[in-house]
């Protein structure tokens, strides 16, 4: 039987069990009717490949991790993709391909002649489409790392960020400063919303003005697991559209950091 390969951003731990979301877990048992008692691989990002034997497979699907092992696949190569962004399902095929290449982050661009034009309310739907077709390349391609697909950046923008070259110490000085809290509170593990908001605030604005990796910011920000990252960006981007407060904050320290 083929081995089936699914990412899921959730940390896994050998000996323990783990629940598919509802998105593998329909796929693993209503599109391939994956038996119970087999071997799957799962994979999170972290450069790991576990092994976990599926253990039920009704409402939910259960497995245990049996075994992890360091996959080897990436690159060395750091490679970022500023691609403009392309009409329909050309840009999802772009994207698939420039994963299976070793891409490691792709940036879609808003050119002058672009003819898509999206949205600002449609921006962070279709992130998350274009975020999906990178998971599933990773899988088919055995990739152990997630291709981080960046919020959407003009020429001039790009620009910009590298010639001021934002660093994430900055970032991390310039929110600290703004909240009145110290550096060391937004490495810390606390988790009064008078840090973890800032800190929050910070890795958005970490994955926004930088070209980082979701693991990369992790390891800047006190050696968080990426999903952790990844978490808190969607995040700040969902409070960003409900909190006036939030959206102000963020447009005042770009401002800043950009100059």
């Amino acid at each position: 039987m083929k081995t089936i390969r699914l990412y899921q951003n959730t940390p896994f731990t050998e000996g323990k069990t783990a629940e598919l979301d509802s998105d593998n877990s329909h796929h693993l048992n209503k599109v391939l009717r994956f038996p119970v008692g087999q071997n799957i691989t799962l994979f999170n990002g972290d450069g790991f490949d576990y092994t976990a034997v599926v253990q039920s497979a009704k409402k939910t699907t259960n497995l245990k991790v049996i075994s992890k092992k360091v996959n080897n696949n990436e690159s060395k190569l750091d490679l970022t993709l500023a691609q403009g962004i392309a009409k329909g399902e050309k840009m999802d095929f772009l994207i698939q391909k420039a994963v299976e290449l070793g891409i490691t982050r792709i940036i879609p661009m808003q050119t002058e002649r672009c003819v898509v034009r999206l949205r600002a309310e449609k921006v962070q739907k279709k992130i998350e489409h274009w975020q999906k077709i990178a998971n599933h390349a990773c899988e088919q391609s055995g990739r152990s790392v997630i291709v981080d697909i960046s919020l959407p950046r003009t020429l001039k923008d790009l620009i910009a960020v590298r010639g001021r070259q934002v660093s994430v110490e900055n970032i991390q000085k310039t929110v600290a400063e703004f909240y009145k809290i110290k550096v060391s509170d937004i490495l810390s593990k606390k988790r009064s919303r008078n840090f973890s908001r800032p800190r929050q605030v910070a890795v958005a604005l970490t994955r926004e003005l930088t070209n980082l990796s979701f693991p990369d910011i992790g390891a800047a920000f006190g050696g968080r697991h990426h999903t952790t990252i990844m978490h808190a960006c969607d995040e700040i981007e969902d409070l960003r559209l409900k909190n006036h407060n939030i959206g102000q904050d963020l447009g005042f320290l770009t401002q800043v950091l950009r100059g």
